[in-house]
């Protein structure tokens, strides 16, 4: 290959390279998802957000083909001490250079109406869509065993009797007896 086109072709490299490299700064780290059981009809998903970028940005939804509907979560406590779950439609802010924690208990991704079982070892393509990043897909692997970080656990339940709207899931604002509903 003559001087030219070998400076051409890294010429071109380099530019298909940087708008990659643009995108990505917003990271995942130890990703994992999870269920009750196998006849679980809502399932959630947990990680680290990274954004090693200089701009804030905001996770702002989730796309996968596992469940009929798939939104943002978030715990919040009453004035009883009683922990709800709720949506937050808003999204999730990450700001530069910060790590934002998808954690039970606390913020997650909740996968509504079960397609498929959420079966141990399996792993489950999700899509987060990001105001400045775009979307971002992630194999995030079911792990059915992993225990809660802050040691404090508590059932998820099977799906029977928990109702969110249409019979796909938990229903927003039902309340749960502890700091760990996923």
């Amino acid at each position: 290959m003559s001087p030219i086109k070998t400076l051409l072709a890294a010429t071109a490299a380099v530019s298909f390279a940087i708008p990659a490299f643009a995108e990505s700064h917003i990271m995942i780290q130890d990703a994992y998802a999870r269920a009750a059981g196998m006849n679980a009809m809502a399932g959630a998903a947990f990680m680290q957000i990274m954004n090693h970028g200089d701009e804030d940005d905001r996770m702002i939804a989730a796309k996968a083909t596992v469940s009929k509907r798939v939104e943002l979560h978030t715990h919040i406590e009453n004035d009883e001490g009683v922990m709800r779950m709720v949506e937050v439609e808003e999204g999730f802010p990450v700001a530069a250079g910060e790590t934002h924690m998808l954690q039970r208990g606390g913020d997650h991704v909740m996968f509504m109406g079960l397609t498929e079982p959420f079966t141990d070892g399996k792993v489950i393509s999700v899509t987060l869509v990001f105001e400045k990043a775009g979307e971002i897909t992630v194999d995030i692997p079911v792990d059915l065993n992993r225990k809660p970080a802050n040691g404090m656990a508590m059932q998820m339940g099977d799906g029977e009797g928990m109702q969110h709207g249409d019979g796909e899931g938990m229903q927003h604002g039902q309340a749960t007896t502890g700091a760990d509903n996923n």
